[in-house]
């Protein structure tokens, strides 16, 4: 049920976003198609299964999106300053991470997340190892290698999906 409920809830929002509109017709629409898209995709879905649900999940949830956005950004402005001056060093190598998620979705969005961000690319996963393609290999110590790339997002995932 909890799954259905998000489903709707997130097909909801996207319906109002894309119709830019609270008119009741519409929005009885969008309920309509959301409820019967949400009953169809969620009959064996264990999507959301793991996600805390409480107010404190939903304000990481948050806190989560506005810390991917401003890394989305900084990074892209990293690989713009590194095309734009090749002059600047770069080190390209594949490093390991580590993580302490134990959710098949917490870890499928922090590897997205890291693929999303210019400049890196998770490449593998084995266990609680992620294999990442890093423009500029910092170090290869897989401590620090794991602080720099994964620790951003790992501790809001850690505590949205337990």
């Amino acid at each position: 049920m909890k799954n259905f409920f998000i489903v709707f809830l997130i097909l909801m929002i996207v319906w109002v976003l894309l119709n830019n509109t609270f008119q009741p017709d519409i929005l009885l629409v969008g309920a309509v198609i959301a409820f019967f898209a949400s009953a169809f995709l969620c009959k064996r879905c264990e999507l959301f299964a793991d996600m805390n649900f409480t107010p404190k999940g939903i304000i990481y949830t948050i806190i989560f999106l506005g810390v991917f956005m401003i890394d989305l950004i900084k990074s892209n402005l990293d690989v713009t300053r590194r095309v734009l001056n090749p002059a600047l060093p770069i080190k390209p190598g594949i490093v390991e991470v580590k993580t302490k998620l134990k959710s098949k979705f917490a870890r499928m969005l922090l590897a997205n997340s890291i693929t999303l961000t210019p400049g890196t690319l998770t490449v593998d996963v084995k266990d609680d190892s992620f294999f990442i393609h890093w423009i500029d290999v910092k170090d290869e110590d897989v401590k620090v290698a794991s602080k720099e790339i994964v620790e951003k997002f790992e501790k809001y995932l850690e505590v949205i999906y337990g």
